[in-house]
């Protein structure tokens, strides 16, 4: 975290990065206030997941996720590459350990776009380090709107996901933040406002002990 010291120079205070956890049911807004987050703060990262699904035509293999066969990622799971993993309307998805690890150790945060199967997985194994937020629809009725605006699946599929995301909603309760994507700028405001918050907690901030004991041996006239 960087503070002012008065003369202009930025004061840099060490402090381990978080893992924030975006989750929702399909169409509820998740992805976009990634993509937004991303853009706007460089401090995040983004944690690619591999997935045994189908590349949708909008999507970047490498960029939105890693697209593997179901033999693949069973290696991957059975060699413990996987922090976590999870099956989501029939396909698998994953994070990869060693590309999350590497970014806590450097002290840079981590942004998983997952479902709450995989958001539990990473609670359980870095509860300290994670940061859970939960995105809402206003309304089903919207939710399905939604999801027929994006044009990107069938009408079963689209049932399909209307059916679980009832589900996963059941499941709000174990995240730290909820937020109701009635309007993706004020959803998107209420969640940089979360990150910064945790971003200043003192657990986070080993910096500040050499940074006070460096203000409490200060001389002043």
């Amino acid at each position: 975290m960087t503070s002012s010291n008065g003369s202009g120079l930025p004061i840099e205070i060490a402090r381990r990065g978080i893992m924030l956890v975006l989750s929702s049911p399909s169409g509820a807004g998740k992805s976009t206030i990634a993509r937004n987050l991303l853009e706007a703060d460089q401090r995040f990262s983004l944690s690619v997941s591999v997935t045994t699904r189908k590349r949708r035509t909008s999507e970047i293999d490498g960029v939105h996720y890693r697209f593997i066969d179901r033999d693949t990622f069973e290696h991957m799971r059975a060699d413990g590459a996987l922090l976590e993993w999870a099956e989501v309307h029939g396909n698998f998805y994953g994070t990869p350990r060693a590309a999350a690890e590497k970014a806590m150790r450097e002290g840079r945060d981590m942004l998983f776009d997952i479902d709450y199967q995989g958001a539990l997985q990473l609670q359980k194994q870095a509860k300290s380090d994670i940061v859970s937020i939960f995105i809402l629809p206003p309304s089903m009725a919207e939710l399905k709107t939604r999801l027929l605006r994006r044009a990107e699946d069938s009408g079963e599929t689209i049932a399909v996901r209307l059916k679980n995301a009832k589900v996963e909603i059941e499941r709000w309760r174990d995240y730290d933040y909820v937020v109701v994507n009635d309007d993706l700028n004020n959803a998107f405001t209420a969640v940089q406002a979360i990150i910064t918050a945790e971003r200043l907690r003192r657990d986070r901030r080993p910096g500040l002990f050499d940074f006070t004991e460096k203000l409490l041996s200060e001389e002043v006239g």
